[in-house]
């Protein structure tokens, strides 16, 4: 938990510092696109889409560049045929590494991604090498500083609105949902005005490997922003416990 709670909080800094570049509107615009094309363009039908507009919204992304991805999704727009495909390895210390992508062409994205892994110390695995050490789920930060309630009302709440786990971790609570609840412990959450650093459905780690060596650390933590960089993968999710001080 701790470490993909760290590597989130990355994540988040590097996604808006993207946004202002636009880069992150590709990344959005083919999760919507996937998203109508199989479960069609109603946002209140479709949970994924649902979701994936959220994001984009959440992101600034321009309500008609939305709009254009669902219609693009439902086939009222030529574009390109995505498809969605997981890929999983181990980085450097044994860190498991589950990441998705969207592509329009597998070979190049296979290929590119093996690249990633081996240049950075790791390795491409198999099919089911580390998916069985994740499990999905609706993931909620919440900022200590400035939080309204103090932790035991926050553990009620969160309790209250569906969730099933609240941890404290570095300047943070880390509130965890069945992933189906997710829409509703949210929604519980701003009604109970609780301010959300971060809101996602997720892949969190059952277990999480401890890394203190500094070199191993940085060839992680480079392997980790190489593959978010990557034009086709969506969400890189890892097993890392890194120490505060390393991350700095």
């Amino acid at each position: 938990m701790a470490g993909h709670s760290k590597w989130a909080n990355v994540k988040h800094r590097k996604a808006r510092m993207d946004a202002q570049k636009g880069k992150i509107f590709t990344k959005l615009a083919r999760e919507i696109i996937v998203a109508a094309r199989e479960g069609g363009g109603d946002i209140n039908s479709n949970f994924r889409l649902r979701l994936a507009v959220q994001k984009a919204r959440d992101n600034n992304m321009p309500n008609e560049n939305i709009q254009r991805a669902i219609q693009r999704g439902v086939g009222g727009l030529e574009g390109e045929n995505y498809e969605q495909v997981s890929y999983e390895g181990y980085a450097a210390g044994g860190v498991a590494v589950l990441l998705e992508a969207l592509t329009d062409n597998r070979n190049r994205t296979v290929a590119e991604i093996r690249h990633l892994f081996s240049r950075h110390g790791g390795s491409l695995g198999e099919a089911g090498c580390v998916s069985w050490m994740f499990e999905r789920k609706g993931h909620f930060i919440v900022k200590k500083e400035g939080l309204p309630v103090d932790e035991d009302e926050l553990m009620l709440i969160a309790l209250e609105a569906g969730a099933e786990d609240i941890k404290e971790e570095d300047g943070v609570y880390s509130i965890t949902s069945p992933p189906e609840s997710f829409e509703e412990v949210k929604e519980y959450l701003q009604k109970q005005n609780i301010p959300l650093e971060s809101a996602e459905v997720t892949m969190l780690p059952k277990s999480t490997v401890t890394v203190e060596d500094p070199e191993v650390a940085r060839r992680v933590l480079k392997l980790m922003e190489a593959l978010e960089e990557n034009d086709d993968v969506q969400n890189v999710y890892a097993n890392y416990d890194i120490p505060e001080e390393l991350m700095e």
